[in-house]
């Protein structure tokens, strides 16, 4: 989803499909950083999923964490490899990107909020990205990386929500920790309801297609269900399948996004 975001990026920027050597690597780029940044996270956060998830691969001893440090180091350097070979305002954001996430991993992830929109900002650059790899930032792509960035905020505060137990144990001050589920579940459906108004901005700043309208009226009709789930009840089991169904309505998003770049084609 995150290497798809780079192309949508590339192609709205251009006003045309992107050439084969942009798009491959923008996409390489973004799917390489994301994958090497979740094993990173993995790595990291072991301890705590012991609580929260045991049955994942390092907690349950499937996977060695040498082997995950590896991995994570391998497919970071590759992600700015292929960053690099586009141009120079790439090669500088996608370090950025690493950047804020090894910051994320090693101390940001303790401290809630900003540790969430350190993950939402990362989330949400895609787009811009994209339009870099190009040489052409739009307005329509700041707003698809707002409403991208709400929407994965939103996320990460619910997500707070289903681990407060063994983030409590850790001391890392997530929303749900610090204020407690129920202000945390208001926070985070407040978030998807921000992304939710935002999409309703494209039509007003360029031209787009009316396919924009129905993944991201559908997508929008999630959301706001999603929310209210969150704020009826935030039990562990609600929670995660919330998450679950945001990344849905997310991809729905993005699907919008991509036709309603099409006119710009």
């Amino acid at each position: 989803m995150i290497g798809l975001g780079v192309v949508i990026g590339e192609a709205i920027g251009l006003g045309m499909l992107p050439g084969i050597r942009e798009a491959v690597f923008g996409f390489l780029t973004a799917s390489l950083m994301m994958a090497g940044t979740m094993v990173a996270n993995d790595v990291y956060d072991v301890e705590i999923d012991k609580v929260n998830s045991p049955q994942r691969p390092l907690p349950s001893g499937t996977v060695k964490t040498r082997d995950a440090v590896a991995l994570a180091v391998a497919l970071s350097a590759a992600a700015i490899g292929f960053a690099a070979l586009l141009n120079l305002w790439t090669f500088l954001t996608a370090l950025l990107a690493l950047v804020l996430m090894i910051y994320y991993n090693t101390r940001g992830k303790k401290t809630g909020l900003v540790g969430n929109s350190v993950v939402s900002f990362n989330v949400a650059l895609p787009f811009f990205y994209g339009g870099l790899a190009v040489d052409s930032i739009s307005p329509l792509l700041f707003i698809f990386s707002v409403v991208a960035f709400f929407a994965n905020f939103g996320r990460e505060v619910a997500k707070g929500i289903a681990d407060v137990k063994g983030d409590s144990l850790r001391q890392v001050r997530t929303l749900a920790v610090v204020r407690g589920t129920k202000s945390a579940a208001f926070a985070s459906a407040g978030l998807f309801i921000a992304a939710v108004l935002l999409s309703f901005l494209p039509p007003f700043l360029e031209s787009i297609s009316w396919l924009y309208f129905p993944p991201v009226i559908t997508a929008d009709i999630g959301f706001l269900y999603s929310a209210y789930r969150l704020v009826g009840d935030q039990s562990p089991e609600n929670v995660r399948s919330v998450k679950g169904h945001v990344l849905v309505w997310m991809l729905l998003g993005l699907v919008g996004f991509l036709l309603g770049g099409a006119a710009l084609l």
